[in-house]
């Protein structure tokens, strides 16, 4: 049996032993900046220790999750971190924010009357006020709550992934680790300020909505200025290539020994 198998079928287990179904374990919190509000979900380590530091994920999701609800954002992935497996090795912080219907994560003009989508991604733009408000929420948890500065990780699939671009971008040193999933960014502006955060990067090579050359050539940018990154594409994978990501032996093992 290969290793994504293997992967998928322990991910099932948690799910069908129950290990993994109750989402309340996730918190149902509010971001607050002026008039501007930040839905979010936290999971705290099992035994949370005042005492001890723990790292900190924050998993960016998809266009479908956008809203106000502050439940529809961990569709994707929530279950992967309330495994007991993972809970008990990896013992972290791990948030969920929800971006708002109208909004998205990344500097990005989306063209959705071609498939895959054009994508025209531009850093020079202003900060999107959800990706700001994720940034702003990371600095808060690093002061109110046991959070790690030197292993503080973003992941997000779709949107998610274009966010988790842009984010390591604009604060590379705020990123210990970045794991796009079907995701893109602006090639031209990115530039050695990454250069010591570790990518891994995932895309399927059939996506009909975020085209595969997106993360390709965000891979072949990164490996130009010296990054280190890891790429991962799923043939005949559709948009859906999370899926396969979450399921990846090594995915939360990669992202815990990482360190700034």
């Amino acid at each position: 049996m290969d290793r994504f198998r293997i992967g998928l079928l322990l991910l099932l287990m948690c799910c069908a032993t129950g290990y993994a179904q109750d989402l309340g374990q996730f918190e149902k919190r509010e971001y607050r900046k002026g008039s501007s509000v930040l839905p979010y979900r936290i999971l705290f380590p099992q035994n949370y220790d005042s005492q001890k530091k723990y790292p900190l994920v924050v998993m960016l999701h998809g266009a479908g999750e956008r809203g106000s609800d502050n439940e529809k954002q961990l569709i994707h992935g929530a279950k992967l971190f309330l495994s007991t497996e993972a809970r008990m090795a990896y013992p972290a912080i791990v948030i969920f924010p929800q971006c708002p219907e109208d909004s998205y994560w990344s500097a990005v003009s989306v063209d959705r009357s071609k498939q895959p989508y054009g994508l025209d991604f531009s850093y020079e733009s202003p900060i999107t006020e959800p990706l700001r408000l994720v940034v702003d929420l990371i600095r808060y948890l690093q002061r109110t709550e046991q959070v790690d500065r030197q292993r503080i990780y973003v992941t997000g699939l779709s949107m998610g992934g274009m966010g988790t671009f842009e984010l390591a971008y604009r604060f590379p040193k705020l990123v210990a680790a970045a794991l796009p999933i079907c995701g893109g960014g602006d090639v031209l502006k990115y530039d050695a300020r990454v250069k010591k955060i570790p990518f891994w990067v995932f895309h399927g090579d059939a996506d009909a909505v975020v085209g595969v050359e997106e993360s390709r050539a965000m891979v072949e940018r990164l490996r130009s200025i010296g990054v280190s990154v890891k790429y991962t594409e799923y043939p005949g994978v559709n948009h859906n290539s999370w899926d396969n990501a979450f399921a990846e032996p090594d995915f939360l093992k990669w992202v815990f020994e990482k360190r700034r």
